[in-house]
């Protein structure tokens, strides 16, 4: 006897949601303590002044204030160089 039915029956239905990942608050746009600015994986973006990381590298400002965005040159490990955006909230 067969074990699966014949005919409309599939295993490979089952697929993931989606992370939502990415850019929450833009340059210049007021925020307040405690939201997130940036969900991310890896650290695509660093955190400036006033912001904190989460364990899964989400940034979320600490205080109240206006989102700034600014490049930085950063030295690795094994000497070269690259270019990161670092993310800072300036206080009103």
């Amino acid at each position: 006897m067969a074990h699966t039915k014949s005919l409309g029956s599939t295993k490979l239905g089952r697929d993931s949601a989606a992370q939502r990942l990415g850019v929450k608050k833009n340059h210049n746009e007021p925020i307040g303590a405690g939201e997130i600015i940036i969900r991310q994986r890896g650290s695509k973006y660093l955190a400036g002044v006033n912001v904190r990381v989460g364990s899964d590298d989400t940034l979320y400002a600490a205080t109240a204030g206006i989102v700034q965005y600014k490049t930085k040159h950063k030295t690795c490990f094994d000497g070269s160089r690259r270019s990161a955006k670092m993310v800072s909230v300036v206080v009103k």
